[in-house]
Formats: structure tokens, sequence, C-alpha cells
């Protein structure tokens, strides 16, 4: 990918590899990004654990928390005072719809998309007035390599998630990209949380 980046568009890339289900890796980039002006940092790596909760194994969950929740709030305050220093930038992380409300069958991962959703809210008031955009990205089911395969499914274009993120990177503090799902979740907030989330359960349990 570099070397496609470097050849069609000019791009110089330099690629650190790390897994982030290691709690070490976020230091360890930060430690490698140090001295790089880096104006945008975009935290969108995660997984998802489906089905019933009792049934899934601790140790997946764990590594699910450390991806999806350690590693944007370590490699954030990381950034942070980075991006404070050069006065501008933008740190956009990638949530889920599925972090807007608790949803059944995939209850560890929303809880965790839940967390995403504060963090990048709470960042948003807090760095008001400093020239450092917050957005919080909720997007659907998406093209990625964990939605391939995967049928019946309303696949919105990665290159379109993309593209209305940079879009709407300074209208936070959240964004759901695409219209079905942002009506779907709105009426899904809206109503009474208990007829909703009874709902959702039947509905996964068809």
């Amino acid at each position: 990918l570099a070397a496609r980046l470097h050849s069609s568009r000019g791009i110089r890339a330099r690629v650190i590899g790390a897994d982030l289900a290691d709690p070490q890796a976020p230091a360890r980039i930060l430690a490698e990004t140090e001295g790089t002006d880096i104006g945008l940092v975009i935290s969108n790596a995660g997984f998802n654990i489906k089905g019933m909760f009792e049934t899934k194994e601790p140790s997946a969950m764990a590594k699910m928390l450390t991806v999806n929740c350690h590693a944007p709030m370590q490699l954030a305050h990381g950034f942070i005072p980075r991006l404070k220093a050069r006065g501008t930038g933008g740190l956009v992380f990638t949530s889920s719809v599925e972090g807007l409300i608790g949803c059944p069958y995939s209850t560890a991962y929303s809880a965790s998309k839940a967390l995403v959703v504060s963090l990048g809210e709470g960042l948003w008031g807090e760095l008001l007035g400093t020239g450092i955009d917050v957005l919080t990205l909720c997007p659907g089911a998406t093209e990625s390599e964990a939605t391939a395969g995967m049928a019946g499914l309303d696949l919105q274009p990665a290159a379109e998630v993309a593209r209305l993120t940079l879009d709407n990177l300074r209208e936070g503090p959240t964004f759901i990209p695409h219209p079905r799902y942002r009506e779907m979740f709105d009426k899904l907030r809206s109503g009474p949380r208990r007829e909703t989330l009874a709902g959702m359960a039947e509905g996964m349990r068809r």
C-alpha cells in the first residue's frame, strides 16, 4: 500500500507494524512517531464479537477491549499534546452505530464502542477553541475485511465513508455516515428504551 501510494500519488508513507491487542503497542507507536509532524490521527482499528454474551470467551472479550478501548484512549492521550503544540489538527475515532445503544447479542462490542463515543464526545468538548477538531465516526455496515462475504447487508463503500468523514470533520462531535442507519438509530434512541431493547432482542433471536 505504501508503495502504491508513492507511485500513484507521490505520497510518502511510513509503515509501523503493531498489534493493538498488545497493551504496549500504543506506547511503541507514540515512541516511533516522536518528532514526526502528524496533523490528523485516525483511530480506526477494532473488531466485533457477536452472539450470546455468556458463550463468548473471556480472553476474546479482553482482547477486544484492549483493541477497541485501550488503544484509542492511549493514542489520543499521547497525540493531543503534539496536536496542541502545532496549533491545528484533528482526531477521528471510529466507533459504530452499535455504540449508540446497548445492542443485544452484540453486547460486549456495543459496550466497547459506547466507550469510544464517550471518549470522542468528551474530548470534543475539552478541545473546543484549540484548533483541534474531534469527530467520532459511527458507521453502519461498511465494506471491509470484517464484512467480506456477508450476505444481506447494505454495505456502504469504505471510500465513501472516508470521504464523508473528512467532509464532516469539523461538524463533531459524532457523525453517522449512512442516511439509513442515521434514521434507524435516531428512531431507536427516541423511543422507550425497554420496548426498543426488547424489540431488538426479539428481532435478533428470529
